[in-house]
């Protein structure tokens, strides 16, 4: 099937709701039919769900069965960039097409799917090292289990975006990590100068199913999709050795479904601290009165399990409140993070999603700004992908070659970190990269520092083929719009009416 292609070649573009979801026979949707059919059927659970805080959804099971949502899974699986990597069961997407038919293979699922007799495979556990040192875990599911949680993840996320609060800004539509740097960035500027640094010791991996389940049932009453949700926790997982592990709590690291779970058993992290700001801190007046009687004011900023509470009051505010967020995580199965989670000032800084942000002098005045920078950490990882991108086993490769692999790699890096104060970061970790590749270059060629000129074309600027070495300072720095706690999901009215 090609790129935006149907599943069957020889199928005509007829509408997805015309296709039967509980018979036998089944007209498979175009990519682009399938993908405009489910997403209406989004907007209309989005908005059933947010006209009701307490409706429970019922008969959500046939949605995940409708071929509509099985090709629009599909489709969302093959281009990801995991679709090349395979689950226990050895099937990658393109191995899925050539081997079995992408129509057969989907016609299969949803027969295991409306049989009920669908059950997922342990996950291929992969380790893979982090940034800060250690591995982190990462569960691989089979391309059939990664279809269906894309399925449920198609059905399940408009419902609880819902309830969904401003403060979460990780793994959730229209959002990104920017906006919750933005928001911190913000609310340490108007006075929230003190700052409780937490993060959630391997969250993934222990949060207690028995309290998921129950925050999930709050909104869906469909046995049969609860069910599968439940299949996927306890489908265990498959190490390197061969060996089979249950998983008695956690989701895995690396599945389609897990960051939505981990967002629905977080939320009640937000909800608590909402609450608070609503009944006590929600206008200036109580603001002011709870500071005359020493009491302090606080906001939660969260991207996934990274979170930090910003206090406009006393140190002592936010310790108490490490004890408040361990005792509201307790029930989840989740514990704070000893060596991670700390209380500081702003004028200290603290490192938050990969950057440094810290109140510092404005050079030539007395005025100060809270200010973000990439950290130390994320300036030395990026140092330490350009060393071994030029180190001797690379020298077989031709300089163009490198000099691409160098530029795609700085310049994601960059468009990351574009929007904090980063130009001189940049300049410099564009000359550890110059001096990479020059140093790569003499041993390759065994020449002096002179014979370095054969390989520029412009000064002292690395060329090759028609490629040249850009670097990370070809992203421009700019700054990022702060867009507020109103950040709209993709099935509000506005972005309905565009469907029609």
């Amino acid at each position: 099937m090609g790129k935006g292609g149907s599943v069957l070649a020889n199928q005509s573009p007829a509408r997805v709701e015309d296709a039967p979801v509980n018979t036998g026979a089944v007209s498979w949707p175009t990519a682009a039919v399938a993908s405009d059919a489910v997403r209406r059927m989004q907007v209309k659970l989005h908005r059933w769900a947010r006209k009701d805080q307490s409706r429970r959804f019922g008969d959500l099971y046939n949605l995940v069965c409708d071929p509509a949502f099985l090709v629009d899974a599909f489709e969302r699986v093959a281009r990801n960039h995991g679709s090349r990597t395979s689950g226990i069961d050895g099937l990658t997407v393109a191995r899925v097409r050539s081997t079995i038919g992408v129509a057969q293979f989907l016609t299969g699922l949803r027969e295991e799917l409306k049989a009920r007799t669908f059950c997922p495979s342990p996950v291929r556990r992969v380790q893979i090292p982090k940034a800060g040192g250690g591995v982190r875990t990462l569960g691989i599911p089979t391309v059939a289990d990664r279809v269906v949680q894309a399925v449920v993840k198609a059905v399940l996320e408009p419902i609880f975006e819902a309830d969904f609060l401003p403060c979460s800004y990780g793994f959730r539509p229209n959002r990104r990590a920017q906006d919750a740097i933005s928001e911190v960035q913000h609310m340490t500027t108007r006075g929230y100068t003190v700052v409780l640094e937490a993060d959630i010791t391997a969250c993934f991996d222990e949060i207690e199913h028995t309290a998921l389940m129950g925050r999930i049932r709050a909104r869906v009453s469909d046995k049969r999709l609860l069910s599968l949700v439940k299949s996927f926790l306890h489908a265990g997982v498959m190490t390197q050795a061969g060996e089979r592990h249950e998983t008695l709590t956690g989701t895995p690291q690396g599945g389609i479904l897990s960051p939505l779970l981990a967002n629905i058993a977080l939320s009640v992290l937000d909800e608590h601290f909402d609450a608070q700001w609503r009944s006590e801190m929600s206008t200036w007046r109580r603001r002011d009165s709870r500071k005359r009687r020493g009491e302090g004011n606080w906001r939660l900023v969260r991207y996934a399990d990274d979170f930090v509470v910003v206090v406009n009051g006393q140190r002592h505010h936010a310790e108490a409140l490490r004890e408040t967020v361990a005792a509201i995580l307790a029930p989840l199965g989740l514990r704070l993070a000893p060596h991670k989670t700390r209380v500081v000032d702003i004028d200290e800084g603290f490192v938050f999603l990969g950057f440094l942000i810290q109140r510092r002098r404005k050079r030539g005045t007395s005025k100060h700004f809270v200010y973000t920078v990439p950290s130390r950490a994320a300036v030395q990882q990026i140092k330490d992908r350009v060393s071994a991108a030029t180190y001797r086993a690379t020298l077989n490769q031709d300089l163009d070659q490198l000099l691409r692999r160098l530029n795609q790699m700085l310049a994601g890096w960059a468009n990351y970190f574009r929007h904090g104060v980063s130009k001189k970061t940049f300049s410099a970790i564009d000359s550890h990269a110059w001096s990479r590749i020059a140093g790569w270059l003499r041993r390759k060629h065994r020449i002096s520092r002179r014979g370095l000129r054969r390989f520029c074309d412009r000064g002292w600027r690395f060329a090759c083929r028609g490629t040249v070495f850009a670097g990370a300072s070809s992203v421009q720095v700019i700054r990022y719009r702060y867009r507020g706690a109103k950040i709209a999901t993709p099935w509000e009215p506005k972005t309905a009416a565009l469907i029609g």
